[in-house]
């Protein structure tokens, strides 16, 4: 542990107050005594806070920094560019670092999606979508088109439209009512299925999927626009997708002329392994949206990746797709991302993913030794550790034991164990884990021995 000088901590103490003062933390407790930890560097795969204390990132930030902390070319390409243009606006006008980059993601894209609308963030890249599936509906004859599928406690961001588009109740109640037209599906947790699914992912696949056919009946077709899934699920601990799933949900959007969006704002860059998970999967959405790994987290940027078939109703001179944001394709935040970009090709990040994802599943799956762990899942360098009371019954913890047990003991302890990750309960208690992509056996082990130490208290405690 570093030795923090006396002049460092007056200046902790200070930052301390302020923060208490006058920071509005996102998804944040604030008051009794409750003050941020204080984050000041990364190097690699660990971050440091203001006391000098070193932890490993075993949230990658919040799913983003995909190719470490500290890479000195990133932090290069940005004042690089921003020495030559630091901002201009792509209303109406263009520059050499956002026309780049769509280059690039189109070409990393599957299918006929060449068209890149660039955002600051995920949840406006959702909000870009759904919009854009209003809009082309209303171009091609179907005016009705509106409405929006969604699963079960899946997140898709905070603004107005994407938060109707969130299944998970609670963050939308202080904001009611919510933008109209979000309807809801179950999600692919196999560990809850029930039972005469509990031996045949292929079948409980099925199922989920014709769901979304029957919600779509049900609503009737000619009202609903677009399907919002993550390859992955991340809220209620990393959903997979059964085996066939995605196919039989593609022949669903394709019967019912509904669109298919693939919400990759934490699965996109390498998470899974491939450049974009529809991929890791085998289908080809109509929209892809995207975000965080895209510059690593070094400058902010989304992007919603369209169509052709998309864009065809407004490549007539005259139509517009009246949305935008003032930092969209940010000049300097396209440039870290072409040099990010840069990193995966050179480094050959999507095939370290590939080749260590079985080691990292292999090292967390010996957890299943404790009692308090009931189940493992994910894919790639993407992971959710879910926790019981009872392994035999999977009797999961009521919300106040789920308090205690997450907040009043896992989150500081992991914590004060050198591991920053998530202890989550927007579903059933899991903890996340989502490393740098650069990580390998020596930080999975590291993770592994922290985590069997802290949960092995933890079931103690029960």
């Amino acid at each position: 542990m570093t030795i923090v000088s006396e002049t460092d901590q007056t200046t902790t103490g200070d930052l301390a107050a302020k923060a208490n003062r006058h920071l509005w933390g996102h998804f944040a407790r604030h008051g009794k005594g409750i003050t941020p930890p204080i984050i000041t560097r990364g190097e690699g795969t660990r971050i440091f806070d203001d006391k000098g204390n070193s932890y490993i990132d075993g949230l990658s930030g919040l799913f983003v920094v995909q190719v470490g902390h500290g890479r000195e070319e990133l932090a290069a390409a940005a004042a690089r560019q921003a020495e030559q243009l630091a901002f201009f606006p792509l209303w109406s006008y263009a520059t050499p670092s956002a026309i780049e980059l769509a280059e690039r993601v189109a070409n990393y894209a599957p299918g006929d999606l060449n068209r890149v609308f660039f955002t600051t963030g995920g949840g406006e890249a959702v909000e870009s979508a759904w919009k854009l599936a209003k809009q082309f509906f209303k171009l091609t004859g179907k005016p009705g088109k509106y409405k929006v599928i969604s699963r079960s406690i899946a997140y898709h961001g905070t603004p107005q439209g994407a938060l109707a588009i969130t299944g998970i109740p609670a963050f939308k109640a202080p904001f009611d009512p919510p933008t109209p037209g979000g309807f809801r599906v179950p999600n692919t947790n196999f560990y809850r299925a029930p039972e005469q699914f509990s031996t045949d992912p292929k079948a409980w696949g099925r199922y989920c999927a014709d769901r979304i056919a029957e919600a779509i009946e049900f609503e009737g077709p000619d009202t609903v626009a677009a399907v919002f899934l993550e390859p992955v699920q991340n809220a209620g601990g990393c959903f997979p997708p059964p085996p066939g799933y995605f196919e039989r949900v593609r022949e669903i959007c394709d019967e019912y002329d509904v669109l298919l969006v693939s919400d990759e704002v934490i699965c996109a860059y390498g998470r899974i392994g491939s450049m974009f998970a529809c991929d890791d999967f085998g289908y080809v959405p109509d929209i892809i949206t995207s975000a965080k790994g895209l510059t690593s987290g070094y400058s902010p940027l989304g992007a919603m990746i369209a169509s052709d078939r998309l864009f065809e109703p407004f490549n007539d001179g005259s139509t517009v797709f009246g949305h935008g944001y003032t930092f969209g394709g940010h000049p300097v935040s396209s440039a870290v991302a072409l040099a990010n970009l840069d990193i995966f090709e050179r480094e050959g990040i999507n095939a370290h993913v590939k080749q260590n994802a079985p080691v990292f599943r292999a090292t967390l799956e010996k957890l299943y030794d404790l009692p308090i762990v009931g189940d493992v899942r994910g894919e790639g360098f993407f992971y959710g550790i879910e926790l019981v009371k009872d392994k035999a019954t999977k009797e999961t913890f009521n919300d106040e034991e789920s308090e205690r047990l997450l907040r009043g003991y896992l989150t500081p302890a992991l914590w004060e164990a050198g591991l920053y990750c998530r202890a989550d309960d927007r579903g059933d208690p899991v903890v996340q884990l989502a490393p740098p992509l650069i990580s390998g056996q020596a930080e999975f082990d590291a993770i592994y021995d922290i985590l069997h130490n802290v949960l092995s208290e933890a079931g103690r405690r029960l």
